[in-house]
């Protein structure tokens, strides 16, 4: 039997946590027993308590205005990390976003574990080897999703990445958390 699995995706003001970017907006929803629970979603700002890049702002649309007065990620992170409890991570190129949560829990105080985390991407590209696309929008175009039209923003993206997912789960007929550690090409990253 599959768990329970928490779909995240971060917005960041670049694309290095190493050189100092930062998540300005964090989104999850659940899937619970196979289905895409929209009413339990996590969204929310987080002030990165630095610049926003201009291209940053070109791809998802958040400006510094919109970051001002939300709370900071030792705020935010741990409230997350509270909605994902008891599930398992997954996110379209988990590595992006694993990196900005692994930088960004130390901001926060004290020590925070975070949850196994699987790769949409990863999975695609194990089942679908011949395959040269497995961005999100070429998921969605393989499966027959609509792709919504606030692409670049945390919650319209988990809720594709959440379809993408069930769509992969089933072509690779995985109904269990071992079946699905067991397929190749998975990284499980902590």
């Amino acid at each position: 039997m599959l768990p329970a699995f928490t779909i995240f995706d971060t917005e960041t003001t670049g694309l290095d946590p190493k050189k100092g970017d930062r998540i300005l907006e964090i989104a999850a929803v659940r899937i619970e027993d196979g289905i895409i629970r929209e009413d339990r979603t996590f969204v929310s700002f987080v002030n990165p308590e630095r610049p926003i890049s201009r291209d940053a702002m070109r791809v998802n649309g958040i400006t510094e205005h919109d970051v001002a007065d939300a709370p900071t990620i030792d705020v935010v992170l741990p409230q997350f990390l509270e909605f994902a409890a008891g599930s398992v991570l997954v996110a379209q190129n988990a590595q992006f976003d694993m990196a900005f949560l692994e930088r960004e829990k130390e901001c926060c105080w004290g020590y925070i574990e975070l949850p196994e985390c699987f790769c949409t991407v990863n999975l695609s590209r194990s089942l679908y080897p011949r395959e040269l696309q497995h961005n999100l929008d070429a998921l969605a175009r393989r499966f027959g999703l609509s792709i919504p039209a606030a692409r670049h923003r945390a919650l319209p993206d988990v809720i594709l990445t959440a379809q993408v997912l069930l769509k992969l789960l089933d072509a690779g007929k995985i109904s269990s958390l071992d079946e699905l550690r067991k397929k190749g090409g998975i990284t499980v990253i902590r």
